[in-house]
């Protein structure tokens, strides 16, 4: 086989391969690599000015934020000063009914009283005069003589 002659065909073959090495080495650093740093040139430039643009719009993003943090937190205050003011009327409004039922029930409570006042001398007096009329009966009993009326109310009374 001729291919495996390598006494006759090693040179030849070492020359030939120089030549198309030299040739395609040549070929491709004179017209390939012109185009390709083009092409990376203008890659890098629309990559740093992708970037450019993304920081500005960032920074302005990050503006909008902070306006509307700030815009939020102003408006939590506001909402909290309006919740307040709201509590303040309400325990106003809730402070003057309690102190109109108070009234009232300090009315109801002092007339009912007075009832009661008045219900426990009549029960007392009522009381009383039973008692004196079971003492007179009692002593009329034990005794035979009957006492008045006012004098077993005298002794119930001191009694008492």
């Amino acid at each position: 086989m001729p291919q495996f002659d390598f006494a006759h065909v090693l040179w030849p073959q070492l020359a030939w391969l120089f030549v198309t090495f030299a040739v395609l080495y040549f070929g491709v650093v004179r017209l390939t690599l012109p185009k390709l740093g083009k092409v990376m040139d203008a890659r890098e430039s629309s990559i740093s000015g992708n970037l450019a643009t993304a920081q500005a719009v960032k920074q302005a993003a990050d503006e909008i934020d902070a306006r509307y943090h700030a815009e939020m937190n102003a408006s939590r205050e506001e909402a909290r000063k309006a919740i307040a003011d709201a509590k303040a009327k309400a325990a106003k409004s809730t402070e003057a009914k309690l102190s109109k039922a108070g009234a009232k029930a300090e009315a109801a409570l002092s007339e009912a009283e007075d009832r009661i006042a008045q219900a426990v001398a009549k029960a007392e007096g009522a009381l009383a005069t039973a008692a004196a009329e079971n003492a007179q009966a009692i002593v009329a009993r034990l005794t035979g003589v009957e006492p008045k009326l006012d004098a077993a109310k005298a002794v119930v009374a001191a009694q008492a």
